[in-house]
């Protein structure tokens, strides 16, 4: 794989994510990784709500911040609100940050 098609990767003052999200999903989750656009990783993620009036993006991000035991504060949704494919910047110190998101793919 290309050096910075990762899934997760380091930044300024955090970790930036790349996502793929399901929504209407039978079970909020997240499923593993899947080569996105231009032969990044993405980061599989389902949740049960619906993508209207921003509910599914609240419910991407109570996820992720339950499953990195983060503060759903520290979670931005950079781009992608309307989309399917999303980044999402993790504000932290980035090793640890790093170390925990990639751990949720890993099983």
């Amino acid at each position: 794989m290309a050096e910075g098609k990762t899934t997760a990767e380091v930044i300024p003052g955090g970790v930036r994510v790349y996502l793929r999200v399901t929504p209407r999903a039978s079970r909020t989750a997240i499923q593993g990784l899947m080569e996105g656009p231009e032969g990044r990783q993405l980061l599989k993620v389902a949740v049960t709500t619906v993508p209207e009036d921003g509910k599914a993006n609240e419910a991407v991000l109570k996820l992720l911040s339950k499953t990195w035991r983060v503060p759903k504060s520290s979670l931005t949704i950079v781009a992608g609100l309307t989309d399917r494919n999303k980044v999402v910047e993790v504000a932290g110190e980035a090793d640890g940050l790093l170390a925990m998101v990639r751990a949720s793919w890993q099983g």
